[in-house]
């Protein structure tokens, strides 16, 4: 059995030179008879354009429900740039994204600055570039100490510091804790590359417009019903890491199904056609992105993943079309990294207090050495 993987990245947006160095990571094994190729990187049904060029309204994103779902921009200076997307984070300081967006270990290349750009207006302006969107700086990244740069990586998350406070209109997240997804219905949102005409034939255009859809967490990797069949042979954790399967409503690309099927796996064991019209597949960009249940952050976008025609996939490549496969961190695995990390940065306004208070104790000791002398 042969399996062709190839994941998702971030959107590069790149001069020849960045395009040569590329900013993902590509990764090539075989484990349990399974060849596989990877590399770091939303379409829906129907065509995600702007409206205008035909794109199916029903893709838009909800506000204010998506108004802190942010673009950002990752600067490499005269390599070029790339995009991903993040979350507000409850605290309203910070982006939850993913750490290939931001760390060295992904790529090797360090961005010499990342932005982070709200947008809350019409979705088809775009948020790139648009003088009514809000760019803040970012002045800190804490990528998650697990993280190991490879393709599939449970630990694929990262949190940004906001150089300045978030506009106050946009929504900021909280977190879902709750423990498993498998199973479990979810939106998903990003800034990522998008289709002309949807799943059947993948992405076909660029990046910086919103979109949102749905579709249900399949199963983690880890999953104890494949007995370790999905085992890719990195050195990475990724038993945790889950996966939604892109369906059209047929069976012959009902991807999770297929798999099962072939080895033979309990009949019905992953097996469903999908949420209909609004299931959605994540695209180059959309990295980083968020995954709500209930309106809270329940996973980061972190990688795209077929396993070819033979199961499911309608063409050879992995663009986002239908059978292909969408790989997710879960935050409940984080929670309790990310709170520390957020509550590690002191508020604005405590900022202000301590540099005051230095200052204070700083003139105080002068004035008593003064004294003193």
């Amino acid at each position: 059995m042969t399996i062709k993987t190839l994941m998702l990245c971030a959107a590069v947006l790149a001069t020849p030179a960045f395009a040569a160095n590329g900013i993902g990571r590509t990764q090539s094994g075989s484990a349990n008879g399974l060849s596989w190729t990877a590399v770091s990187r939303i379409v829906g049904q129907t065509s995600t354009a702007t409206i205008a060029g035909g794109g199916n309204p029903i893709y838009l994103p909800t506000q204010p429900q998506k108004a802190g779902v942010v673009q950002l921009l990752m600067d490499y200076g005269q390599l070029g740039a790339a995009v991903c997307s993040g979350s507000l984070g409850s605290d309203r300081r910070t982006i939850v994204t993913a750490a290939h967006c931001v760390s060295p270990l992904s790529s090797g290349l360090t961005p010499d600055k990342v932005t982070a750009i709200f947008w809350n207006g019409d979705p088809d302006a775009g948020a790139l570039g648009n003088a009514a969107a809000t760019a803040i700086d970012i002045t800190e990244t804490f990528v998650n100490p697990a993280y190991t740069g490879q393709v599939i990586d449970q630990n694929d998350i990262a949190v940004l510091r906001l150089g300045s406070a978030a506009p106050s209109w946009a929504t900021a997240y909280d977190l879902y804790d709750e423990g498993d997804l498998t199973g479990k219905a979810f939106n998903v949102a990003g800034y990522g590359l998008r289709s002309s005409e949807g799943g059947a034939l993948g992405t076909d255009l660029g990046t910086n417009r919103l979109r949102e859809g749905d579709n249900t967490y399949e199963f983690r990797l880890g999953d104890p019903r494949w007995n370790g069949v999905l085992n890719f042979g990195t050195a990475s954790e990724y038993a945790f890491s889950f996966v939604s399967d892109f369906d059209n409503g047929l069976a012959e690309n009902d991807s999770s199904c297929n798999i099962a099927v072939a080895i033979a796996l309990p009949a019905g064991t992953f097996c469903n056609t999908g949420l209909g019209a609004r299931e959605v597949g994540i695209a180059g960009g959309d990295s980083g992105g968020p995954g709500f249940i209930d309106g809270k952050l329940a996973s980061i976008n972190s990688y795209g993943l077929t396993f070819g025609n033979d199961f499911g996939d309608v063409d050879l490549f992995l663009n986002a079309s239908w059978g292909e496969f969408s790989g997710y961190v879960p935050i409940y695995l984080h929670s309790s990294w990310i709170g520390a990390v957020q509550a590690a940065i002191p508020e604005p306004g405590t900022w202000a207090m301590l540099i005051a208070g230095f200052g204070m104790v700083g003139g105080a000791m002068r004035r008593r050495q003064g004294v003193m002398a």
